[in-house]
């Protein structure tokens, strides 16, 4: 046995012609260098770049109008209800105004009647008693007055209904068009606002009866510990069934159902999931309070001035006409929102209780230029 210098054991064999496992090969003689292969820049020689699992994900949401076709968030809701607006103008802030407009002239003209037309305004902005013709005609003014804010508002939330629900699938509608569509349900849903505001005003009155005879009959403390409670858990269960019944109007014009279907079908959309709804519905009125009341500061200010000025009837009616110009303007910038907010919650009730999505998208994937039936009439589908 031979050793090489220095002690260490025998040489080994030749090395083969072949490498050995898990390492590169070399050149053979007598070629030249192996040819260059391309690889991303920014790797060092003899490594790639590192491999990426294959992409797995939801498909993409589909989107043909001012929503995402899926269960909305806050956001959504709020961003379609301004965009919808944004999209189509003419038929939300020109309906509004129109609307709007003429229900205020009504008003205006029923509120200035009992004063201009007795010439009290003067004696009662000085503080003089108002006789009773003045308090008469100023009672029945204010009745007709609230008609007809109501059926104003009524008309106007059923035509943005209208108009909401193609915005949906991205179509425009005309002022015209929507009336059409509106008015063989438009006495329901006047029908809807009669009955539940008679509903109001016999419940606050029953509460109210009920309260006057515990103050009488009973003394001192213990009527305000009865008549306390009380008050507070009407308003809570006024409130309660308004939320409840907030999809009743659109399941009227919408899903063209009748009165107590409508009221039904809204109790079942909401009921699982009130405090939603509610927080929503809350949020989206105060948003549109402050918006309104915001727009409305220059013209009370400047009723607030005339009347400071001169306590004439002339005064009176020239601040009356600007408290009401800056109430008009407070609703024609509002309505269109409040109304989209109600409309988008709805249908994100019904695609969250009904996969209604599925059905929306059959909509969508005819484009924006399909028939105005057959998208209209989605919205029939569902429990009946």
């Amino acid at each position: 046995m031979t050793y090489n210098a220095g002690g260490y054991g025998p040489a080994g064999p030749p090395p083969p012609g072949y490498p050995a496992p898990g390492y590169p090969g070399y050149p053979p003689a007598g070629y030249g260098a192996p040819p260059q292969y391309w690889q991303p820049p920014g790797y060092a020689p003899g490594y790639g770049a590192p491999g990426y699992p294959p992409q797995f994900g939801l498909p993409p949401v589909i989107k043909p109008g001012v929503v995402p076709l899926r269960p909305l968030t806050l956001s959504d809701i709020f961003n379609g209800a301004v965009a919808y607006i944004r999209t189509n103008p003419k038929a939300t802030l020109g309906l509004t105004a129109i609307v709007v407009i003429a229900s205020q002239i009504v008003a205006l003209l029923l509120s200035l009647w009992p004063f201009a037309f007795t010439g009290q305004v003067a004696s009662t902005l000085d503080g003089d008693e108002a006789s009773t013709e003045v308090l008469v005609s100023w009672m029945a003014s204010s009745l007709a007055t609230a008609i007809t804010t109501g059926l104003s508002t009524t008309l106007l939330s059923g035509l943005l209904t209208v108009v909401i629900g193609r915005s949906v699938f991205g179509a425009d509608i005309t002022i015209g068009e929507a009336w059409r569509r509106l008015r063989p349900r438009l006495w329901a849903l006047i029908g809807f606002t009669v009955l539940k505001t008679l509903a109001l005003i016999v419940w606050f009155g029953v509460v109210l009866l009920i309260v006057v005879l515990a103050v009488a009959v009973i003394d001192g403390p213990a009527a305000f510990l009865i008549a306390a409670p009380l008050v507070l858990a009407s308003i809570l269960a006024a409130v309660w069934v308004s939320v409840m019944l907030t999809f009743a109007p659109a399941v009227i014009v919408l899903e063209r159902r009748d009165i107590v279907t409508s009221v039904k079908r809204s109790f079942a959309l909401i009921k699982s999931d009130f405090w939603r709804v509610f927080g929503i519905w809350l949020l989206a009125a105060i948003v549109a309070q402050f918006i309104a009341g915001a727009v409305s500061i220059p013209f009370s200010i400047g009723g607030q001035a005339v009347l400071t000025a001169s306590a004439t009837t002339t005064a009176a009616m020239i601040s009356m006409v600007l408290f009401s110009v800056g109430g008009a303007v407070g609703q024609i910038i509002t309505g269109p929102f409040s109304a989209g907010v109600t409309v988008l919650q709805y249908t994100d009730r019904r695609i969250r209780a009904e996969a209604f999505d599925l059905v929306l998208q059959t909509g969508a994937a005819a484009g924006p230029q399909a028939p105005a039936d057959s998208t209209d009439d989605l919205w029939l589908t569902g429990p009946r």
